[in-house]
Formats: C-alpha cells, structure tokens, sequence
C-alpha cells in the first residue's frame, strides 16, 4: 500500500489519530478510502474541539450535526452521518465511547418483553425485530400513557390509531404498519394484557398483494444476467454466485447474507438455508450452483476482516458480510448490463419455482423448495404454462 503522510490532528481525537489508522489498514481500506476516512477524522476532531465536546460525547445526534456542518461547508464526500460509524465503531471498540444508548421512555420494559417474545416465540430476525418494535413504540405512545393503560385498549382505539397513521404513509409503508401492530396485539392477548383479540379492529390496507409481484423472467433473459458478470475479477465471480442461488435454488436476499462456510456440505452436495422465522433447511446443491460458489470462494473472495465466516464478503474493505441491501444492488446492476428492465430478487425467486413447476415438480414439492408453510403462498410465485393448459380444455360441443 502507498505510503500515506499524515499529521495527527489538534482536537479531543489526536491521541487516537496513530491507533486508527493503523486499524484502517488492518481492516483492508484502499489508499484513496484511508486518505478520505482520515481527513475525515482530523475534520470531527477539530469540530469537536470548537463545539467544547469531548470524544466521548462523539454519538449518532453529533455525527448527525457534523454531516450537516460538512454540508454546509459545500462538500460533496462524506457528507452523510452514516460516513462517521467507521470511526465511532473504532472509538467504541477501544471503549472511548459508550455503546448507543437504549431508547428511554415509560414502555420500554414492556417492549424489552415484547422484544423476547419476537426473538423466542416468534423467531423473527433482527431487522424484523427492530422494525416491530419501532412500530409497537409509536403506536403504545400514541394510545396510551403508560403500560397499565393498554389493559383498557379497546377497538376504536386501534382502528382510530392506524387510520390517523396510515393516512400519512404509502401504501407499503402502510401494510408493514398494520402488520407491526397485529404482531403486538397478538402479544397483548396471549400474555393475557387485553382479555379479547383486537386483531379485527385492524383496518385492511387497500390494493392487493397479488397485483405487486413481479412478472416472470424468460430463460434467455435469466441466461443474460448470469452472463453479464465478469468471470476473471472477484465481484464478478461474486455475483455470478449470488444470482445462481436465486434463480437456481429460489433462494431469498437475507438467506444468501446469512450463508456461512460452514453450511455447505461438499461431500454430500447439501447447503443448509438459514431461512425465516429461524428455520434451517437443508437442499441440493445443485453441480452448477456449487461450482459458481467454489469458483468464487477459491479465487474471488477476499481475506475476511476478524475472521468473518460469512460465505458472501463485500467488495471494498472493510471486508464483512454482505447486506440485504447489497444483494439487492447485484441483481440490479446485473440487469441494467443486461439491458433488462431493471428487476430484483423477487423475479430470479419467482423464475426459480415457475422452471421447478414446470419441468414436472408438483406444487408441494416447489413449496418445500422455497421453504413455504401453505401451498397458496407458492401459487404467487408459480407462472402456469397457457399452452400447457390447452389440451385439458374440452372441445365445445358442435365445433
């Protein structure tokens, strides 16, 4: 790596200055990132020290009103609050700065007990779990004053609540809503809170599921996204894995984040699926499948950053697990090189099961392959062949 000159900043950060570049480079930073992450850090040391803060005061609400002073600087980089969570996850792990605080308010022991119940009960993952909460925690706020008041929520109560709510939301944003407050009404009852289910009280968000799926995707056109990555850099090779476990085996964006080296049995030709609601499946893998992933992991993937035993890595440094977001950047990236309208994991998921179904698989059996409790579930997903169906039809009587 260049070498890169670097004068430790005035400010409550300068002691600091030696320590976190050298964890930079540790964690695999290119040249031209560290240059930027270090001005960075010279720039909030010397912010800090005009605002009187010290560097144990550094937290998301400042690194919020530094993005803003950055912006209003005229800079262009860096500029976002989340371009400081390098730094604080740095100051954090050497205990500069304290761990984000817990949200403080009167329902936040009943939602500590919510919380176990989606994690325990429910098995639900983490970015389900917060989203839930945040919800419940408006919505306790917004029909009561403390938790002894729910014991009395009544019907109204609910249905003026998320009519008030949902009015100011899309309608995705509305559907996840009433989703969150179904799973906590559930909890009120099963935990005895309100002596009668309120579930009914919940309004329906209008437009139906079924209209939103994606249409299917033709096999030549699969074909072009597969060969849209390039197959001698470490991304493509990435990538190319990545879409093959979508639209081979249907899998979904948070089941190929959570796939570990660990959950690909080689000798047997088996991948166990972390799917949701905690449930771990195992399936075939397929030779195609299992060849894109080892051609990836033998001469694509980087040197993981603390020994990260995700199979998917990112592709800048630091070198962790990918996202959710970040598979679904592939298979759109891989579309606009393919020239197709730009498309999402949904249409590879939904390709998967409709070559499954027709290639002679029964609907239960697509089912066990994409992991689905009911049948209807799988019928979203599957695209019948019209022409499949034509010698089924009878003959109208005179013809």
């Amino acid at each position: 790596m260049k070498e890169h000159h670097f004068v430790r900043p005035g400010g409550p950060l300068g002691p600091f200055a030696d320590d976190y570049r050298t964890h930079l480079v540790a964690v695999g930073y290119a040249f031209g990132s560290l240059q930027h992450l270090l001005t960075q850090f010279g720039e909030v040391s010397r912010w800090l020290d005009s605002e009187g803060l010290l560097a144990a005061q550094l937290n998301e609400v400042q690194a919020q009103r530094f993005a803003a002073f950055r912006r209003a600087r005229g800079r262009v980089t860096l500029t976002s609050p989340a371009s400081v969570r390098p730094l604080l996850a740095f100051l954090r792990s050497i205990s500069v700065v304290a761990e984000r605080a817990e949200a403080e308010g009167p329902f936040e022991e009943f939602l500590g007990s919510y919380r176990c119940f989606l994690f325990n009960e429910r098995g639900l993952a983490d970015k389900t779990v917060a989203a839930h909460l945040d919800a419940a925690r408006h919505f306790c706020l917004g029909v009561a004053k403390a938790p002894a008041d729910l014991a009395g929520l009544r019907g109204s109560d609910v249905t003026s609540y998320l009519l008030t709510t949902c009015r100011r939301q899309s309608s995705p944003s509305a559907r996840r809503t009433v989703v969150a407050v179904k799973s906590l009404l559930a909890y009120l009852h099963v935990t005895a809170i309100i002596p009668v289910s309120l579930i009914p009280a919940v309004p329906k968000v209008a437009g139906p599921r079924r209209c939103h799926q994606p249409p299917e995707l033709s096999p030549s056109q699969v074909a072009r996204l597969l060969e849209s990555c390039d197959p001698h850099s470490g991304v493509g090779l990435r990538d190319y894995a990545i879409l093959m476990l979508l639209a081979r085996l249907g899998l979904r964006p948070c089941e190929v984040v959570a796939l570990m080296l660990d959950d690909i049995d080689w000798h047997h030709g088996e991948i166990l699926v972390r799917g949701k609601g905690n449930r771990h499946e195992r399936l075939p893998l397929l030779s195609e499948v299992g060849s894109a992933v080892a051609a990836y992991l033998q001469e694509g993937r980087p040197a993981p950053t603390d020994g990260c035993r995700k199979v998917f890595l990112r592709a800048r440094a630091p070198w962790t697990s990918i996202t959710f977001a970040a598979v679904q950047a592939v298979v759109q990236n891989a579309s606009q090189r393919a020239g197709l309208e730009e498309i999402g994991p949904r249409h590879l998921r939904r390709h998967a099961a409709t070559q499954m179904h027709r290639s002679g698989a029964s609907l239960s059996a697509v089912a066990e392959v994409l992991r689905h409790h009911d049948t209807k579930v799988t019928t979203v997903y599957v695209d019948v062949d019209g022409s499949a169906l034509s010698g089924l039809a009878r003959v109208w009587p005179g013809a």
